[in-house]
């Protein structure tokens, strides 16, 4: 059987909260041609134009409303359930981001240093769009092509239904809903309305067929909006949560054209509104918290729900580091590497675990 390795890639954070360190990171977010895919020269000209002369101030600030002693908290996160995961398994667990540091260049590097002859891939994002999922397999190919070849590489699949990752959300969740409440919202990572359509190969289902995230079809396999309604209606069915007190928005969207709907801070004023006075929230389209998650959700949008008239506004933390999602992280890499022995073996075994796509 070759070395083996793991390597978790999550998205990333700036160096620290300054300005000059904010501008460079998102400089670099978005000037990837899956996360704002647009003709290069028009993605330039939007996002040195109208995007880093202004929005590197205001992101400084809200990172400083996060920042710890420590630094990063997606960072400090991430690093965490990489040494949780390592103490769980026999073979080495690296960490890279897809933007900053630790950067995945960096990451194979290390794995070449070890030794390594194939490497386990974690994006750590449960379900799949060209901007998260996609941009991480694309960026480890296109640079282990170059810099180490002798590498084999093999990547999780989104993992949005598979029943551990599901109960460790529940269990995530227990004490919030236990303690009471009126409503819970699902809120998810927006993208623009045009990824659903640019992932969807077939052009005829996704935004076109009626009811089409409902419709079984080969799109689902990349569908995002999908995946994040099979994630919510197996948390409902799995925590037995009445689906009438549920339901699902999107955040962090940018201005300019239609993202997915309805938007989660205009959502949390619309329940106050509507009358929910007790309010859960969760975030799983995140698995680490970080700005999104904590500045966006946990402050601002607790503030926006509770001067509309809400008085209960409870955030539950992304898995991070708990113990159920080290174990669903260390039984992939189990499976991953019997997969590995069977094909060393002979039977041909996958090197990918089910992606539960239905």
């Amino acid at each position: 059987m070759p070395a083996t390795a793991v390597l978790l890639v999550n998205l990333g954070s700036p160096d620290s909260p300054s300005e000059p360190d904010v501008r460079r990171y998102l400089e670099e977010f978005l000037s990837d041609d899956r996360v704002l895919d647009l003709p290069k020269p028009l993605q330039q000209l939007i996002l040195r134009g109208m995007i880093l002369p202004f929005r590197p101030r205001r992101s400084a600030h809200a990172y400083r409303q996060i920042w710890t002693d420590e630094g990063s908290p997606l960072l400090r996160i991430s690093e965490s359930v990489r040494a949780r995961l390592a103490g769980e398994l026999d073979v080495p667990v690296l960490l890279a981001m897809r933007y900053g540091n630790p950067s995945i260049r960096g990451a194979l590097r290390q794995a070449r240093t070890l030794g390594v002859e194939r490497l386990f891939v974690i994006p750590l994002y449960p379900h799949y769009a060209m901007s998260s999922y996609e941009t991480v397999v694309h960026r480890v190919e296109e640079l282990a092509v170059n810099q180490t070849p002798e590498i084999g590489l093999d990547f999780l699949a989104p993992f949005f239904g598979h029943p551990e990752y599901i109960d460790a959300l529940v269990e995530s969740a227990a004490d919030a809903l236990s303690a009471g409440f009126d409503h819970l919202l699902f809120s998810y990572h927006g993208i623009p309305v045009r990824h659903l359509r640019k992932a969807d190969a077939s052009g005829v289902h996704c935004c076109v067929a009626a009811d089409c995230c409902s419709t079984p079809a080969p799109a689902r396999t990349t569908c995002y909006r999908a995946q994040c309604l099979r994630t919510t209606e197996a948390f409902v069915g799995r925590a037995r949560v009445d689906p009438d007190r549920v339901s699902i928005a999107y955040q962090s969207r940018l201005a300019g054209e239609p993202w997915l709907k309805p938007y989660t801070d205009k959502e949390l004023v619309r329940l106050a509104e509507a009358g929910v006075r007790r309010l859960v929230v969760m975030t799983p389209a995140f698995v680490s918290d970080c700005l999104e998650t904590l500045e966006e959700v946990a402050m601002a949008g607790r503030d926006a729900f509770l001067a509309a008239g809400g008085e209960s506004f409870a955030h539950v933390p992304c898995l991070n580091d708990r113990p159920s999602w080290i174990a669903f992280l260390a039984g992939r890499v189990n499976e991953w590497a019997e997969a590995q022995r069977r094909r060393g073996d002979g039977d041909g075994g996958s090197a990918v675990s089910p992606s539960h796509v239905a």
